[in-house]
């Protein structure tokens, strides 16, 4: 059969048994634009056994022969490697079958003469990724001769693979089909239960436009059909969804079989199945939930994908149809009134595919970095990213992966966080050291393989001493975590330096902006992996030393900054806030860069910054215009909007127009409003989150009693159930006013004196009370005073 050369994208990998041999199917895009599957025949699992000697003796051998017998061993042969750095003899036994393996790692871990089983729970897929360099999300060349293709399948070509695949270095994306969609479940008592409430409407977008599937009245099963229909006719390679993996997916797949509906889209036939990192694994294209992306952008409190899409500036709020979610049944229910709920699905269609191109680009990067297949790398945690990175450059360093364990959660100092200097302050500059924690590590050689234990004497010309907590480590030879981040470092500035000749609106820039975001994001979060209780590589120690140094490198530039007369107002983590005197500022991080060998810039420069007395809560006016808030009631999800509205309006004027009693007016103006019955109710909404059983409450806090309200009138609430709630008049406690929101009846039942104390003024407070104003201030006038009275 003739040999051949094919270039092509990765997009997915499995693996099954056939035959009794195992396959690794690497799913993937051609130069030309076919979908195509690459077999490869020639991989099989192995793993590790670390003898409990320095050497690997003929008994430990004879031991594990016996304790295998039972299974198909391929091979028992002696490798050298090296352990947290050094170097080890370890027996590599080779299996002929991946399902053998946990079975195989119990039984070598019983033979007579082992300390440890390693790298048994590398999954075979990985494993061969790992070993042969294949990335996910990116160009590889392998040499093929075509195969048969499964009459099932999906694709356009079969490809067995003579040699494994190799990396190709392209600065290019295949053209994906990418096919987003969004249900809609009747509910009209409460969260939908898929044993009982059937999907209305199914709607889906994609490069050819938006459709909408509908059910006939209460029967889903047409809509099903269709929609399966559709997607098998539109061939995605990506799927996405917003909180599809927790919801939709589960929810799809449980009225499919009540409907006896095969939900058959996988590209080699098959049903969406849940996999690791509780993400639905859809084989030959990639399953992506675009929640598990918004779960990471901490500006955002209320996750929704209006709020979402509406932040990213992709969608914004007032360009869709929103509804209340809970009442879709009511418009279902209502002929006259369906269009609207068709509009919000289609709408929510929309935006989910708005977000897939936004962040498709950066997903991409990151998986093709750490080694995840891309419907796994944002459903994965930080730290199981950074940890797949690690396993594969371990791979490259010879070095043995630590087994995964469960540790008792220890505590550490962390990072300085100064106490700021409340009040308005001018023109501020905000100093950013550049990755401080990654090269904290680097410098100082801060590694769990270069620890050096309290009770081992070595000369103190060889180690790097923590300041505060005593730990030790070698300054040499380069540790692991030094390496790694030393890698990325590197990979990054060349990519930034590669930047600056690029035309900033070529597809090339994009792509590589792209990739040093990924390396940023990987970078800054090994630091936070050391301290990891779950994490492979996990050492307290390493954490604790890097806060450490941290915060010696933090208080000698503050030392340093009084020195030179400049006036420090913050300082949090890696920054510091001081006065906008550039020349000082320029001899300030000459000093660092030169005498102290960090690098640090000036990040951001505020108008006008606005500080309460709290850390880690302030206001700042940027000079393009915009507005910076950091842990005020604003950002928080568990005030009414109508709070958040007014104190963002309130941080406007004071910030932009520098007058707090114009803020006052306006707040007084709301109040009245209030009072009028002319705010939306929905502003008034307080929503809060059922962190136990109805049952296990002893006492009725707000929430609780409106959820008690709600399952006395037959809706499904509990742990985890989002409840919204609007104080109405009656009763004495907050508790005894709080009604599930879709039952008020009237604006005039509003518990206006409640909101205008507990919510409005509050809030207002927040900014305003550092000038003098007290909450009577918003009842009647008083003298009229200008920000620059108390700067």
């Amino acid at each position: 059969m003739v040999v051949s050369e094919e270039v092509f994208w990765l997009l997915d990998v499995s693996y099954d048994v056939v035959n009794g041999v195992p396959e690794v199917r690497l799913w993937g895009i051609s130069e030309a634009g076919e979908r195509i599957v690459v077999i490869d025949k020639s991989f099989r699992p192995y793993f590790y056994v670390l003898p409990a000697g320095e050497k690997i003796t003929d008994e430990l051998l004879r031991s594990l022969q016996t304790s295998l017998s039972k299974i198909k061993v391929l091979s028992l042969e002696r490798v050298e490697k090296k352990y947290f750095g050094k170097p080890v003899e370890v027996v590599k036994i080779t299996l002929s079958d991946p399902r053998s393996v946990p079975e195989a790692r119990e039984a070598a871990a019983k033979a007579k003469g082992v300390k440890e089983v390693l790298e048994a729970d590398i999954r075979f897929y990985m494993r061969y990724m790992v070993d042969n360099d294949v990335r996910p999300s990116a160009w590889h060349s392998v040499k093929v001769k075509e195969a048969e293709k499964p009459r099932v399948w999906r694709v356009d070509r079969v490809f067995e693979a003579v040699t494994p695949p190799e990396p190709v270095e392209e600065q290019r994306l295949p053209g994906l089909k990418v096919y987003a969609f969004d249900i809609e479940c009747y509910n009209k008592f409460g969260e939908p239960d898929p044993e009982r409430d059937n999907i209305v409407l199914i709607s889906r977008a994609t490069r050819n436009g938006i459709e909408t599937f509908e059910a006939e009245d209460k029967n889903d099963s047409r809509l099903i059909r269709e929609f399966v229909d559709d997607l098998l006719e539109e061939d995605p390679d990506v799927i996405v969804g917003y909180n599809s993996n927790r919801f939709d997916w589960p929810y799809i797949l449980t009225r499919a079989r009540k409907n006896g509906v095969k939900l058959d889209i996988a590209r080699s036939t098959g049903e969406p199945a849940q996999s690791v990192y509780g993400h639905y694994s859809i084989v030959g294209r990639a399953n992506m939930d675009l929640y598990d992306y918004a779960s990471e952008i901490p500006e955002v409190k209320m996750k929704t994908l209006e709020n979402i899409v509406d932040y990213l500036g992709l969608v914004k709020k007032e360009e869709r149809t929103l509804i209340d979610p809970m009442l879709v049944y009511q418009y279902w229910d209502n002929p006259s009134q369906r269009d609207v709920l068709r509009r919000y699905n289609r709408d929510d269609a929309l935006s989910t595919y708005r977000l897939a191109e936004a962040v498709l680009p950066f997903a991409i990067q990151l998986s093709s970095l750490v080694g995840l297949p891309l419907d796994q790398v944002f459903a994965a945690s930080v730290g199981n990213r950074v940890e797949w990175h690690l396993i594969r450059k371990a791979y490259s360093f010879n070095e043995l992966v630590p087994n995964s364990k469960e540790r008792p959660l220890e505590t550490y100092a962390g990072a300085i966080v100064l106490k700021p200097e409340p009040g308005i302050h001018e023109n501020i500059a905000v100093l950013d050291f550049s990755s401080m924690y990654p090269n904290i590590m680097i410098k100082y050689n801060v590694s769990p393989d270069t620890y050096v234990p309290p009770d081992l004497e070595v000369d103190p010309e060889e180690v790097n001493i923590a300041p505060g907590v005593g730990h030790r480590f070698r300054k040499s030879p380069k540790g692991f975590y030094s390496k790694v981040l030393e890698d990325l470092l590197e990979a990054r500035r060349k990519i930034r330096e590669q930047m600056k000749k690029l035309d900033p609106d070529s597809d090339t820039f994009r792509l590589l902006d792209e990739r040093q975001k990924a390396i940023k994001v990987v970078t800054n979060a090994t630091y936070g992996y050391s301290g990891w209780s779950v994490a492979r590589w996990y050492m307290r120690e390493v954490a604790e030393s890097t806060t450490a140094w941290g915060r010696e490198l933090i208080k000698t530039t503050l030392s340093r900054a009084k020195g030179l007369g400049l006036h420090v107002i913050y300082g949090d983590t890696d920054s510091l806030f001081l006065e906008n005197d550039p020349k000082k500022v320029q001899e300030l991080v000459d000093y660092v860069e030169k005498n102290l060998g960090f690098e640090i810039k000036v990040d951001k420069v505020y108008v006008k910054v606005f500080f309460t007395e709290a850390k880690k809560r302030y206001c700042g006016l940027l000079q393009d215009g915009r507005i910076d808030v950091v842990g005020l009631e604003a950002v928080r999800g568990d005030w009414a909007e109508i709070s958040k509205e007014i104190q963002e309006k309130v941080i406007e004027i004071v910030l932009k127009e520098g007058d707090p009693w114009k803020a006052v007016d306006y707040v007084r103006k709301v109040i009245a409003d209030l009072e009028a019955n002319k705010i939306p109710a929905q502003k008034l909404v307080i929503w809060k989150t059922l962190s136990k059983s109805l049952d296990e409450y002893e006492v009725d806090a707000p929430h609780v009693r409106a959820a008690k309200i709600m399952a006395s009138q037959g809706w499904r609430v509990g742990k985890g159930s989002k409840i919204g709630y609007i104080v109405v008049k009656g009763g004495e406690k907050v508790s005894e006013k709080a009604l599930p929101f879709f039952m008020l009846k009237s604006l005039s039942d509003v518990d206006t004196e409640y909101y205008t104390k507990r919510q409005i003024i509050p809030a207002a407070l927040r900014i305003l009370e550092y000038f003098g104003i007290k909450e009577e201030h918003f009842y009647k006038g008083k003298k009229q005073s200008s920000l620059f009275d108390f700067a």
